[in-house]
């Protein structure tokens, strides 16, 4: 009996999981990539000292990947070997004590309590309980369920999805637990790994701390060995990759898709097709005007936060980093306003910085190490914004940030991913990089399912449902292997509920 053919275009965590599941069920897969290794937007970047891991940097919602390779018979402890972080960040404000939170809520608490005071601590136990009903409320109901609509899962909440805080902002909701703003802002901060502002974004966002809380790991080699590790699972199984091959465009016939033409020419053809890019470059015909019609339009005033990055090699003192530190402007609604309303990068960024040689056993490094530095940015690449001048200034204020806090950096080299950059590696997203922003209660309904309006065509990836973040990638995937099979070959795969874990941190 002839395999069903399916095309994969795309080789991040979310064509991954689909290649995976679906070589596992007997099709003959093939991923097209146009990037010269799996990991999509978890990439490496080369530096003096090695690469470093410039997308995602840490290992969270273990439960969903142990769960896809249970699938397919398989262990991901046996794939990749993981380190556990009893410290998940450490968060710094000026020259001012810097806070801890730890995987242990009352160890956190304690940490808390010491810089916060009382009151602090005592929002914070109330905060971690809140977050974490929040997160078991919508893990299997809305993250693992097949796009739902806001009635279904009202319904199917009851009185309970009155919790889950829909039409609240996040900040709002962070003044009934903490008075102190540093806190206010610490937790504010979750919003950012869905790509979105905390003063936009739903208290039902809360679920991220939790998803985080429970615990973060990080991966011997950098995250791209969680890419290569599925990549070599679906490959053991049939599946062949074809890297540094662009499409060109999908191919219709009928009403139907067929299959994917390459840039050289070269058309492959298929049963089906899953399109793991942008789902926004479809409408605006990056793959074909056959294909246009197959997502709705979506306003650029509704993508998601972008970034300017720097991948260094550097020799840093004066502040004792952990493997991941925030480092927080003073004014959170001035550097959010500048970015949301103005479309600029804001005067005083907050910066992450991920020391990626740093580990909890071993002492700190006594010369240059590897360091990866983030601040937010608006996603205007396609109005040339922000200039080389501007990201220059920001450079100038991020290390003046860093300065207050009383770390200096001594840089041997630097390579600097700006918004238009992240515009050409993944096209139609104007350098956003978590599909669209989650701004309003009915934000997350709005994302496409894997199905689209084109038969045979459907969807995976950070832009879809079930969101951003390298997990909630990886279900995306699986969800688009389900319905492959459902209308395919009607073995429809089961995608067993994970165990509560931790978004992927930027």
């Amino acid at each position: 009996m002839k395999a069903d053919r399916v095309v994969i275009v795309g080789a991040g965590m979310g064509g991954l999981a689909a290649a995976l599941e679906l070589a596992h069920c007997g099709c003959a897969v093939t991923v097209v990539e146009a990037a010269a290794a799996p990991g999509g937007k978890m990439r490496r970047v080369d530096t003096d000292l090695g690469p470093v891991d410039a997308g995602p940097t840490v290992f969270t919602m273990r439960g969903i990947f142990d769960a896809l390779f249970e699938t397919v018979g398989e262990s991901l402890d046996a794939a990749v070997s993981l380190t556990p972080l009893a410290v998940l960040a450490r968060h710094a404000w000026g020259k001012g004590p810097s806070l801890d939170l730890y995987a242990d809520v009352e160890r956190s608490a304690d940490a808390i309590g010491s810089f916060a005071g009382a009151a602090g601590a005592r929002g914070y136990r109330r905060f971690a309980a809140d977050s974490h009903r929040i997160f078991d409320l919508l893990d299997a109901r809305f993250m693992q369920a097949p796009r739902p609509s806001m009635i279904g899962l009202a319904s199917g909440l009851g009185l309970s999805g009155l919790t889950i805080r829909p039409f609240e902002t996040l900040w709002r909701a962070l003044a009934s637990y903490f008075e102190d703003p540093r806190l206010h802002q610490l937790f504010g901060r979750y919003a950012t790994y869905c790509g979105s502002s905390p003063f936009m974004a739903p208290a039902t966002l809360m679920l991220v701390a939790h998803a985080e809380q429970a615990g973060v790991w990080t991966i011997r080699g950098g995250m791209q060995g969680l890419a290569r590790a599925v990549a070599g699972l679906a490959a053991a199984r049939g599946a062949q990759f074809r890297y540094g091959t662009a499409v060109e465009s999908i191919v219709v016939e009928n009403g139907t898709a067929r299959g994917v033409r390459l840039a050289g020419g070269e058309t492959i053809a298929a049963d089906a097709v899953i399109w793991n890019g942008d789902a926004g470059a479809l409408w605006r015909g990056l793959a074909g005007p056959a294909v246009a019609r197959a997502t709705p339009a979506t306003d650029p005033q509704t993508r998601s936060l972008s970034a300017v990055t720097w991948c260094l090699a550097a020799k840093a003192e004066g502040f004792p980093l952990a493997f991941h530190n925030v480092f927080f402007s003073a004014d959170y609604r001035a550097e959010f306003d500048a970015i949301m309303a103005r479309g600029r990068l804001p005067d005083r960024p907050t910066v992450y910085l991920c020391a990626q040689d740093r580990s909890e056993e071993g002492p700190p490094p006594t010369g240059p190490e590897r360091l990866f530095c983030l601040v937010n940015a608006p996603p205007a690449a396609d109005t040339g914004r922000p200039a080389d001048e501007e990201i220059a200034r920001c450079e100038a204020t991020m290390m003046d940030c860093l300065r207050d806090a009383g770390l200096s950096l001594e840089i041997t080299s630097r390579t600097v991913t700006g918004p238009r950059d992240f515009a050409r590696l993944f096209p139609g997203t104007g350098g956003a990089l978590y599909g669209t922003a989650t701004h309003g209660a009915m934000a997350s309904f709005r994302r496409p399912g894997s199905r689209t309006a084109i038969p045979r065509l459907y969807l995976a990836g950070g832009s879809v449902h079930p969101g951003p973040g390298v997990p909630m990638a990886a279900i995306s995937g699986r969800l688009a292997a389900r319905t492959v099979t459902e209308d395919l070959i009607s073995r429809p795969v089961s995608i067993p509920t994970a165990m509560p874990g931790g978004m992927s941190t930027r």
